[in-house]
């Protein structure tokens, strides 16, 4: 096959998505009616949701009935683990369409690469399946929109794995700075700090014979079979738009929970790759400066090479809150004005996934809806877009488009 793209309408028929109208469909579940879901991208994360779906299985009267994953092992092993939780053999494929089709699939669990999380909602929305869809939720705006738009349109409900809008202390830190404890906030300052190859998987037992290739590259050029890029997926350009993507959403994600801010008014970034000369095409060193219209700057970093520096600081005119710790006092507040040193009363936290699951059957929207997906993902997308481009980028709201500027 040539390294152009693999059609994308090709590649769905041949994956069983019917193209066009006559998509499968279902009205809204019963309270006594079985919620049964479909796993697409049975890696690591993925082991952690069929726990999670294992723990609800009873209370929710849920079941997982299909696996996907384009690497043999990891769908058999999946599809082993299934087994053993809910006591019955699901369905196994490595092409996501063929689990889309299927009228014993009501919702997905999307745990692919980053690449292919949005391509793939927008066909399971296309297909009316509700849809828990893993961060970042996309890498283009234009994917975006579309998958926001189907979600209104087919009435869908979409959770996205910003697993910190279920946190009670970030609700507590809302709480804090909407009652006006620590002033006007203008700053948000975070950092992520790591010092070990946490990204190095082994790829010497992944086979060309074990791989759908196609399936796994099934719209993006299809270049020769590579181990490095299914296993090894986080370092390269064809798979992920760098630590934007990968890391940033959850950060930026939380900053816009906390101060009711939704869209970034402009982006700034740096980075290079300064120690992992492994072969990488993204940075291991990143910094993005974030502006918000409500009027205050998110200043985010991450640091593959050294372990010191994380944290996650919030700075108003009368005092700071430390999510780290979850303290906040008068420290560099205005004197006379600051807050005495307290602790946050976090809420308790909630569970992620049962929250999906509920709202499938209320057809209410989640508490990371695909909305704050939305949100998020055109924050990364500008720092992504402005460390690759070194240019400042900017966004429409009314036209829902980045540009430069």
């Amino acid at each position: 096959m040539s390294h152009a793209s693999l059609s994308r309408r090709s590649f769905l028929a041949s994956s069983g998505v019917a193209l066009g109208a006559g998509m499968i469909s279902r009205t809204a579940l019963g309270a006594n009616e079985r919620i049964r879901v479909g796993l697409i991208g049975t890696g690591d994360r993925c082991g952690a949701h069929i726990k999670s779906l294992a723990d609800l299985q009873q209370a929710h009267n849920i079941e997982v009935s299909a696996v996907c994953d384009v690497w043999r092992p990891n769908r058999e092993s999946s599809a082993a683990a299934v087994e053993k939780a809910f006591g019955k053999k699901p369905f196994a494929t490595s092409r996501f369409g063929e689990v889309l089709t299927r009228a014993d699939v009501d919702a997905v669990v999307i745990t692919t690469p980053d690449f292919s999380h949005t391509p793939i909602m927008i066909e399971a929305l296309k297909a009316d399946k509700d849809v828990y869809v893993e961060k970042p939720m996309a890498l283009s705006v234009e994917n975006a929109n579309t998958a926001l738009d189907l979600a209104r349109e087919h009435e869908r409900v979409v959770q996205v794995g910003t697993q910190r809008r279920s946190e009670g202390r970030w609700s507590a830190a809302h709480d804090l700075i909407a009652a006006g404890t620590l002033g006007t906030v203008s700053w948000i300052s975070a950092a992520n700090c790591f010092n070990h190859a946490r990204w190095a998987r082994d790829y010497a037992n992944c086979k060309q014979e074990d791989v759908d290739w196609e399936a796994y590259l099934f719209n993006r050029p299809m270049v020769p079979f590579d181990p490095r890029l299914l296993r090894r997926w986080h370092l390269y350009k064809i798979c992920t738009n760098g630590i934007s993507g990968l890391w940033m959403t959850h950060l930026i994600d939380a900053a816009c929970m906390i101060m009711g801010s939704s869209y970034p008014e402009s982006a700034v970034a740096h980075g290079g790759n300064y120690v992992w000369k492994d072969g990488r095409e993204h940075c291991d060193l990143f910094h993005a400066l974030v502006d918000y219209p409500e009027g205050y700057l998110f200043d985010w970093a991450m640091n593959l090479a050294n372990a010191a520096g994380t944290h996650y600081t919030v700075h108003g005119r009368y005092g700071t809150l430390d999510m780290e710790s979850g303290t906040y006092s008068g420290a560099g507040g205005e004197k006379g004005k600051g807050p005495e040193a307290g602790k946050l009363e976090a809420r308790p936290d909630g569970n992620h996934m049962a929250n999906w699951i509920e709202c499938i059957r209320s057809r209410q929207r989640p508490v990371a809806d695909i909305e704050f997906g939305h949100q998020h993902s055109v924050a990364t997308i500008m720092a992504a877009e402005a460390l690759h481009t070194g240019r400042r980028m900017r966004y429409n709201r009314e036209e829902h488009k980045i540009y430069p500027g």
